[in-house]
Parts: C-alpha cells; sequence; structure tokens
C-alpha cells in the first residue's frame, strides 16, 4: 500500500502588508527586509477571520481538485501553531465546517515551521498500515497575532495563510520516503514562551528568535535529512526535479539549494509574496507549482521544513 497527493488548495487572506506598510510603523525598510529575508509583502487574517477558517477554504480547493466528496475523507491532520482554541482541535472544528460525520479520526499536529512535513509524514504511515485511505493534511496559521510589533527583527518575517492536500491509499508509489527529526536541546532558539495559566498569559506572549544560530543550524540539518530520503529512495540531488521547501527565508532556500546541486530554477519560492507562513508555508507553495503547471506527473518532488523546537524532516515524492 502506498500514498499519493490527488489535489492541492490553498487560501491566502484579502489584507497584503507590504514591507513600504511596515516602513509606516516599525523600524526598518524595504531594503533591510528584502536584503536579509527576500520578503516583499505578506498576508494578515482578518480580525473575524480564525484559523479553521483559512483551513476551511484551503481544503474545499483542494477537495476539489482531487474531485472526491469531503464525506470520502476518513482522517484529517491539521498542523498548526496558531490553533482556534486550547482544545477542540482545529481539526475537529474543521471536520464539522467540512460536515463530515463518518467518525473519521481527527487532531492537530504541532511541530510549528517543520508541522505540514510532520503531518504529511504520518498521514502516509497511516495509509501504509491501512488505518486510513483518504485524508486531508492541512497546515494554516495567523501568526500574525504572536508578534511583536516593536521587535523588528522577528515582526517583519511572518505572515498567515493556508494550504491543504488530499493523500489517498493506491498502488502506485507516491511518496517514496519521508524522515523526522527532533532536538529539544535548542528549544529556546525559537520560541514564544507565553502560556495560559488561572485565565491569565504568563510570560512572554510573542515569538522570539535567534537568527543566527537558528539560519546554522538549519542548513546543516535540513541537507542531512534530505540526503537520508535521497538514500532511502535510491536517488541523488541530481534526480530531483523540484524542491518545495520552507519558506522561511531567501538564503536558507539557497544555501540548501547548493547543497543539494540544484538551481533555484528548480527550486518553488514563494517568501517573497508570502513571508514566513510556518506550517502553512510548503502547502502554499506547493499548490502554486501545481495550478502553474510547474509540477508535473512523473517528476520528483522534495520537500523539506525546519521549525522551533527544533524540528525538521524531509519527505519525497514522485508526482
Amino acid at each position: 500500500m502506498h500514498s499519493k497527493i490527488i489535489g492541492t488548495g490553498s487560501y491566502l487572506p484579502a489584507k497584503t502588508l507590504t514591507n513600504f506598510d511596515l516602513e509606516k510603523f516599525v523600524d526598518t525598510t524595504d531594503e533591510w527586509i528584502v536584503s536579509r529575508s527576500g520578503i516583499h509583502e505578506r498576508h494578515i487574517a482578518a480580525d473575524d477571520e480564525v484559523t479553521s477558517d483559512l483551513a476551511l477554504q484551503a481544503s474545499l480547493r483542494a477537495i476539489e481538485a482531487a474531485g472526491i466528496a469531503a464525506t470520502d475523507i476518513d482522517l484529517i491532520i491539521v498542523a498548526t501553531t496558531c490553533p482556534d482554541k486550547i482544545f477542540p482541535s482545529t481539526a475537529c472544528i474543521l471536520q464539522h465546517k467540512l460536515g463530515i460525520q463518518n467518525g473519521g479520526a481527527a487532531f492537530d499536529m504541532q511541530a510549528v515551521c517543520g508541522g505540514f512535513v510532520y503531518a504529511l509524514n504520518t498521514a502516509d504511515l497511516y495509509i501504509r498500515a491501512g488505518q486510513a485511505k483518504t485524508v486531508l493534511v492541512v497546515g494554516a496559521e495567523i501568526m500574525s497575532r504572536m508578534l511583536d510589533w516593536k521587535d523588528r527583527t522577528t515582526c517583519v518575517l511572518f505572515g498567515d495563510g493556508a494550504g491543504a492536500v488530499i493523500l489517498q491509499a493506491t498502488d502506485v508509489p507516491g511518496i517514496l520516503a519521508g524522515r523526522l527529526h527532533s532536538d529539544g536541546r535548542h528549544h529556546s532558539l525559537l520560541r514564544v514562551d507565553g502560556s495560559i495559566s488561572n485565565g491569565e498569559v504568563q510570560g512572554d506572549p510573542f515569538i522570539r528568535m535567534e537568527g543566527q544560530a537558528v539560519f546554522k543550524f538549519a542548513v546543516t540539518v535540513l541537507s542531512r535529512v534530505v540526503e537520508e530520503v535521497l538514500n532511502e529512495a535510491g536517488l541523488t540531488g541530481s534526480d530531483i526535479d523540484w524542491l518545495v521547501p520552507h519558506q522561511a527565508n531567501i538564503r536558507i532556500i539557497d544555501a540548501t539549494a547548493k547543497k543539494l546541486g540544484l538551481s533555484l530554477d528548480n527550486v518553488v519560492v514563494t517568501v517573497a509574496n508570502h513571508g514566513n507562513t510556518s506550517s502553512a508555508s510548503i502547502p502554499l507553495a506547493l499548490d502554486a507549482a501545481v495550478r502553474d503547471g510547474r509540477i508535473k506527473s512523473g517528476q520528483h518532488v522534495l520537500l523539506e521544513a525546519i521549525g522551533g523546537g527544533f524540528t525538521w524532516g524531509a519527505v519525497l515524492l514522485k508526482w
């Protein structure tokens, strides 16, 4: 038993916040942001939008692209750092919004920016084990609500959005290999320390990051996990048609591509217009490349990401 992506979808909030908009209330410039991240603009959720709303729109588009009914879905995994509520899970809320009442499992996965790769690999294992046949995997985030707009090193980097895929059981290999890792020793390098206790926020509720340390660690471990999945599949970097990386920073993307021996022409890059949308970034980029025709049947596509924790992983698939 294998699993294959049969449909993709994405959603971006209507509001766009450009670097020039940020210049009006943050001590920064367009040149400073672009030179360090490659980001020009990002999308910001409306005040009345919650994460499950973004996830719903991306999911509906993936379901339509897959040509299935929502009721065919027997497992939902939502990767998110920004759940609607402490509980129930955003996945359960999404299941309700989709009108699914078949008793299929639904749960959230928290691996921050590595979340979508974690969720996709988990969904693949569920299918291989015969525990699910049609899985909705979503990455959805409203990162803008965790930003300290006085911290110019972080607030310029993140945006909101959602991406989704439908993964279905098949006898033809789709996902060829997947590997997940974490190292909690580095949890302080990228974090949100805040928590809820007795109805009040305890600690710092904003994203804090040691940028240089994150960059160095990311480039090292991403190249290693890529080698792992390539070796498992019996392929090399030259066999990769498309790299779809986590869209955190153009410098990390560029460094990873060089280690693989890939030209940026073979890398799907959306960070300029989306910013870092955490777990939503890979499915957003994947959907863009599928819909504009860059990713074609029979091609090898590599997904890789790293997130706070640290968590990191890669999934290699044949489209």
